[in-house]
């Protein structure tokens, strides 16, 4: 199995048509767009598409609940600016590895934007991409 999934690019199962946001939206414009589209993340880019944060429907949901927002906080306030990415030549297997390694508090990461050689967005792979892959080795 392992050689198998080693054969699994990110490139062949990450989602191609990324929804992100620009650091300069309002949080509640952010929050709005996730639970829109039904996504639990948003990758943050520049101008030039270059992944400089990300922000998820977890974090912000919980801080508007709180009300630690005003209408004038930005997506560059509260992004995580740290990103955790991936390239797509990688595999399947490295995907896996840094969604569990860099999990926060135990936890696992379940969206890994994913960039290109100069950091710009090009895709974005979750665990359901994951599962998917896996579930159709199975059935062979």
């Amino acid at each position: 199995m392992k050689d198998y999934l080693v054969n699994i690019k990110i490139n062949d199962i990450m989602a191609k048509d990324v929804i992100y946001t620009h650091p300069d939206t309002g949080v509640v414009k952010a929050f709005e767009t996730l639970l829109k589209y039904k996504i639990s993340c948003l990758p943050v880019v520049d101008g030039d598409k270059k992944l400089i944060g990300i922000i998820t429907t977890t974090d912000i949901g919980y801080n508007l609940i709180l009300d630690k927002y005003t209408l004038d906080t930005k997506v560059s306030d509260v992004m995580t600016k740290d990103v955790i990415s991936i390239t797509p030549d990688k595999s399947i297997i490295d995907a896996i590895k840094k969604m569990d390694e860099y999990g926060h508090k135990g936890e696992i990461i379940n969206q890994l934007p994913v960039v290109d050689e100069n950091n710009r967005l090009v895709g974005v792979i979750s665990d359901g991409d994951i599962i998917r892959a896996l579930s159709k080795f199975l059935k062979k």
